[in-house]
């Protein structure tokens, strides 16, 4: 009973983590806030692209059926022959889907014909409903053409069929899918929980407000780079592994994909020293990880797709890092971008990057002034 009573005034004492506080948190985050996030379990207006080189009125007539579909949204129609994978960079499509030329010809001489089809594997759900949505409109046609639901037309014989790819991760390897989230995802954890009690581990040594009257908010973050050195030796020595010995497809540049690390554990330090700035030991700051490490994770794309998620909630996942950090995963090592292909993702990062600089700076300021008023007040008295 005495151990019992010992441990529930440590509990309550504020020496640790608040866990009293935390468990109520977490129950209604996931019953609540997760809930009306999650809520989505189909694709809703999945961005898709449609290479027409036929451009004719039968062409557009199955732009419009799939423009029509619940699950799907054209967001651009391209006339001219191109890559497909270059569609897919920044997340611009779900599916790609190509109209031959003579498409229609074809169909009303009797021929039959493909529609090709291509689909963004990385992450093996998220093209499902699509892909139901692009068989019942094949079907539907070819049923009509058949005259099995009222067509008027007879001499439309041409059989239609797609001839679907999925590209990317064509095999559904878990190590280009979950391995790979699970990587970037705990490395982020643990080097959040490395580096989020540094502000109150300084300030228990009496070391901070020498900082904050001597220094700048450099100082502070330059503390993180041999953080930042274990981090990013640990993911290099993890994708070696998934490729040596695991079957990841590694299409793009690893030189591109270490220089985008750089800003990214630059700006995930920042804000764990952010987070932990007020606690009052390092403990309690450790539990201050789940303000903005596990929504990049469960809103990124990597546990679910983002086609099953509203715009909205996809626009709200990008105030959480490691949603950053799935963009250019998906860009970069699984279609093989180039720096230039993400240029615009890395500007929004950039902007992203400068607002957490200037909170950091804020309250690195707002404590220099609130130390100086303090020894103001001891040498006053």
């Amino acid at each position: 009973m005495n151990s019992l009573k010992d441990e529930v005034k440590f509990l309550f004492s504020g020496q640790g983590m608040p866990y009293e506080k935390v468990c109520l948190m977490v129950a209604m985050v996931i019953t609540v806030f997760m809930s009306v996030l999650l809520n989505g379990n189909i694709a809703k207006d999945a961005k898709v692209v449609i290479i027409d080189l036929d451009n004719s009125a039968y062409t557009r007539e199955l732009t419009n059926r799939i423009e029509a579909s619940e699950y799907m949204k054209v967001t651009a129609v391209v006339n001219t022959v191109m890559d497909p994978k270059e569609l897919f960079y920044q997340d611009r499509a779900a599916a790609v889907v190509y109209f031959p030329r003579g498409l229609e010809k074809d169909r009303y001489t009797g021929v039959a014909t493909n529609i090709g089809v291509f689909y963004d594997n990385t992450n093996t759900a998220q093209t499902s409903n699509i892909k139901e949505a692009l068989n019942e409109i094949v079907g539907l046609d070819n049923a009509a053409a058949q005259g099995d639901i009222g067509s008027t037309n007879d001499s439309i014989r041409g059989q239609l069929n797609l001839a679907s790819r999925n590209l990317f991760n064509p095999h559904d390897s878990k190590d280009n899918g979950e391995t790979l989230g699970f990587l970037f995802f705990f490395g982020s954890m643990f080097f959040t929980f490395a580096t989020i009690g540094m502000i109150p581990r300084l300030r228990l040594s009496h070391q901070l407000d020498s900082i904050l009257l001597e220094g700048t908010p450099w100082d502070l973050v330059a503390r993180i780079l041999p953080y930042g050195g274990c981090l990013l030796v640990s993911w290099v020595v993890g994708l070696a592994v998934l490729r040596i010995w695991g079957d990841l497809s590694f299409t793009g540049s690893l030189l591109t994909f270490l220089f985008i690390q750089l800003f990214y554990i630059m700006v995930t330090g920042a804000l764990s020293l952010f987070f932990g700035w007020t606690a009052a030991n390092p403990g309690i700051a450790s539990s201050r990880m789940i303000l903005f490490i596990p929504g990049g994770f469960i809103f990124g794309g990597m546990t679910g797709p983002t086609t099953f998620l509203a715009p909205w909630v996809v626009t709200f996942s990008h105030i959480f890092p490691l949603t950053w950090e799935y963009h250019f995963q998906r860009d970069i090592i699984a279609r093989g971008a180039g720096f230039g292909d993400i240029a615009q993702t890395f500007g929004a990062f950039l902007v992203y990057m400068g607002v957490v600089a200037i909170l950091f700076c804020l309250r690195f300021y707002a404590s220099r002034k609130e130390v100086i008023k303090e020894r103001q007040m001891v040498l006053d008295n």
